[in-house]
């Protein structure tokens, strides 16, 4: 043989020698975490009286053990078993999923008494695997819990019951930084102000949250880059973006994966899907509407910030109080049905989402924070105003509000009565102009 040849097919048998030790190595590092999650089912099983000589080898023998320990209840008793961040234990090559779907469909479905709840953080596995099955799981959940991050009422009521004092004003711009997202919430010291506790979380070099961005999205996704990717160009387009302008301005087909990706960042609360007034019924926007990834994004990531007193420092900044103003339109537009309620509206069929128009000849224009359409020939005209005290319109904001009624007014199809309303922070002074508004709102 020619020596050349005999150097490539020593290359060749070499990296055949390293792929296998590759697999070897893997395939060792995925059996030692089977066995720790075997271990710890068994432990759980100990904790609550079962009497184990040795731990299961494989999740089949793990739910027999199981089955056992369950048989020897009486009927008569409500048994719930509690299953907790199930999408990691099923590891590569784990058998998990069949030997659950085995549980289930041959002793477990059959008990009246067993109540099991699936419980996960890593929401498209919980989608994929079990809510649209198609295998042996199809069509056996009963019900199903999505826990949406908090809501600011809701934010309330934790830091009062945690004993964290923030007047309303800085519970809504701790929302914008780090939404409603219970695990970061309990990271607030009330021994700090909220600008300490923001520097202490996000602007050190080992803050609770400084890390949190990567470490999120592997922990979600077994491939996180490309939602990544995603994430971060959506938070440069306040407005969203159809889904062929993402897959444009990514270079990635705008085909079913694609469709896929953004569908479980819809379902895992870090994007939400918008029909913006007077737009095509099939024109879709995605906006980035998770706080934590659009403060760390614009804040910490492009900002490469790493003083530690850098939010008490800026507070006063054009910058930081340009992105309360925003901010808070985003606070308000996840809080679309608290603004409906508080209008009394609930009942009524209704449209709701930012809308922006100008004209053809461009002369005439205006842009709309939430414009709600609604079938009892009323169309709101929400403006959103975060203020620090009671908010007081001036004769600059009243222009405002009487070109953007003017300007629905021309093109709302139909006769429809346009109410101004104000979505604040205190409420809203009275005077000369104040009459104007319909309703004010506030996120108390």
């Amino acid at each position: 043989m020619h020596a050349k040849h005999k150097r490539c097919a020593y290359g060749k048998n070499s990296r055949k020698k390293e792929q296998q030790q590759l697999e070897h190595l893997l395939d060792s590092k995925e059996g030692e975490l089977l066995q720790a999650q075997l271990l710890n089912f068994t432990s759980s099983l100990r904790r609550s009286g079962m009497e184990i000589d040795a731990a299961p080898q494989s999740w089949f023998e793990a739910f027999d053990l199981l089955i056992d320990f369950l048989s020897g209840k009486p009927k008569t008793e409500k048994i719930i078993v509690f299953i907790d961040e199930m999408p990691w234990l099923d590891t590569p090559k784990s058998g998990f999923v069949t030997a659950f779907e085995h549980f289930w469909n041959g002793w477990a479905a059959g008990q009246d008494n067993l109540l099991l709840v699936a419980c996960g953080s890593a929401t498209t596995w919980i989608v994929d695997r079990l809510l649209s099955n198609k295998g042996g799981l199809y069509n056996r959940v009963t019900q199903e819990m999505h826990l949406a991050p908090f809501t600011l009422k809701e934010c309330e009521e934790y830091y009062r019951e945690h004993g964290v004092v923030m007047d309303r004003y800085d519970q809504v711009q701790c929302y914008m930084a780090i939404g409603g997202i219970p695990y970061y919430m309990s990271f607030i010291d009330p021994g700090y102000s909220l600008a300490q506790n923001i520097d202490r979380l996000l602007f050190t070099r080992n803050g609770l949250l400084t890390l949190e961005f990567g470490r999120l999205f592997g922990s979600l996704f077994s491939s996180p880059e490309p939602y990544k990717q995603v994430i971060r160009l959506l938070a440069d387009y306040r407005e969203g973006l159809k889904r062929e302008d993402i897959a444009k301005l990514l270079n990635m087909s705008s085909g079913g994966t694609l469709s896929k990706l953004l569908e479980a960042l819809v379902v895992s609360d870090f994007v939400t899907r918008y029909q913006y007034f007077g737009k095509s019924k099939r024109e879709v926007y995605y906006k980035l509407t998770d706080f934590y990834s659009l403060f760390y994004i614009r804040f910490v990531e492009k900002g490469r910030r790493m003083n530690v007193d850098y939010w008490q420092n800026n507070q006063l900044t054009p910058s930081v109080t340009a992105w309360r103003g925003l901010a808070f339109e985003d606070v308000c537009m996840v809080h679309v049905q608290q603004i409906r309620q508080a209008l009394g509206i609930l009942g009524v069929q209704s449209e709701a989402s930012p809308w922006h128009y100008v004209s053809v000849d461009k002369k005439m224009g205006a842009q709309i924070d939430l414009l709600i359409n609604r079938s009892d020939r009323i169309v709101d005209i929400c403006e959103m105003k975060f203020c620090v005290n009671t908010y007081r319109m001036d004769k600059k904001a009243d222009e405002s509000i009487r070109n953007k009624i003017q300007v629905v007014m021309d093109t709302v199809r139909g006769r429809k009565a346009i109410h101004p309303v104000i979505v604040t922070t205190y409420g809203l002074a009275k005077n000369e102009y104040s009459s104007r508004i319909q309703r004010v709102i506030t996120t108390g």
